[in-house]
């Protein structure tokens, strides 16, 4: 679904479906604000929705809290500002357009995750 999502937004709007672009766009004003506030009100709305039409439940597990937390969220923003992207957008978006940068992120995101589980691993 999400790879069907990211080609209608590319051939119904010419934008790659990256989050961080969106919200980026979305915080920043302008012109096409509009289509990302649908995103985002969309990418809220769908697992309500789900839920509420299933009558299942959404789990999810905090995986860090507390300053931890803080630390981790500001990493992954800059690494989103210095990076270009983040891994929707090149993941998803950049690989499926054959984009050697994107590869090269994905690799980087790729590679710090396995250092950082097996650092956490390690450590405790």
């Amino acid at each position: 679904m999400i790879g069907g999502a990211a080609l209608c937004l590319m051939l119904l709007n010419g934008r790659v479906m990256g989050m961080s672009g969106i919200l980026s766009g979305l915080v920043s004003g302008g012109s096409d604000r509009a289509w990302r506030l649908a995103f985002v009100i969309g990418v809220v709305a769908g697992p309500l929705i789900l839920v509420a039409f299933t009558q299942t439940s959404i789990v999810r597990q905090a995986v860090t809290s507390g300053p931890l937390f803080y630390v981790a969220a500001f990493l992954v923003g800059l690494g989103t500002a210095v990076g270009s992207g983040c891994t929707s957008g090149h993941g998803i978006c950049g690989l499926s357009r054959l984009s050697v940068r994107s590869l090269v992120a994905v690799l980087a995101f790729m590679a710090s995750a396995v250092v950082t589980v097996a650092l956490l691993r390690f450590l405790g």
